[in-house]
């Protein structure tokens, strides 16, 4: 018998989804990571070249082993060595057949909000790749814009600078500061409210926690 929080994440990702589609984004909802893993494999072409960026959530539901193991091109930053090899992968990501990325957060009328360091994610995610997945867990919905860019700023940021060395004050004190640090990863925060052309952006949402 399915808990209440899996009928509560059933019911709002089906608003979701309807909402998405209303923008022009493909979306569909999957119970659970293995039905996003399935679902995603049918989204991506064998034989595509594959970037990711801040894909936290794909990795989880097993994504990216599986694109290392099958027939696919995957352009990878986890098998550089150098910082040299990583930024010309990172640049290569960007004519993706396919780029995988999540969402810091969304809101449940279907814009994203997604916050960047660097500005690769989003800028794959704006224009470049010819298709983009994201995968999001259903913890990642908000009940309107403004709730969903509080969340990228004062929960997914701070959460996601623990995984890095170099000092912000929400790295210290795990609460977001409007800082201007160098080592600041809220250099770009990117709405993403409208899909052209129509099908480009596609969403998974995952009906589970997932991520940051």
């Amino acid at each position: 018998m399915a808990t209440p929080r899996e009928i509560y994440y059933e019911k709002r990702g089906a608003r979701l989804v309807k909402n998405l589609q209303g923008r022009h984004f493909e979306a569909y909802y999957c119970a659970n990571q293995q039905e996003a893993l399935k679902k995603a494999l049918e989204l991506i072409p064998e034989g595509a070249s594959v970037g990711w960026g801040g894909a936290m959530s794909a990795e989880q539901i097993g994504l990216m082993d599986a694109l290392r193991k099958g027939d696919y091109r995957p352009l990878d930053r986890g098998a550089c060595k150098t910082q040299e090899e990583k930024d010309i992968v990172a640049r290569e990501s960007m004519f993706a057949d396919v780029f995988l990325t999540g969402a810091n957060a969304l809101s449940i009328d279907g814009q994203m909000v997604n916050i960047d360091g660097t500005g690769n994610r989003v800028a794959a995610t704006i224009y470049g790749p010819k298709s983009v997945l994201v995968i999001a867990g259903m913890n990642k919905v908000c009940d309107s814009l403004e709730d969903a860019f509080r969340r990228a700023r004062t929960v997914a940021a701070p959460m996601n600078k623990q995984r890095f060395n170099n000092a912000t004050p929400c790295e210290v004190t795990g609460t977001c500061a409007d800082c201007k640090a160098e080592g600041c990863i809220c250099n770009q925060i990117v709405i993403t409210r409208h899909c052209r052309p129509a099908g480009r952006i596609k969403f998974i949402l995952v009906g589970e926690d997932l991520g940051l």
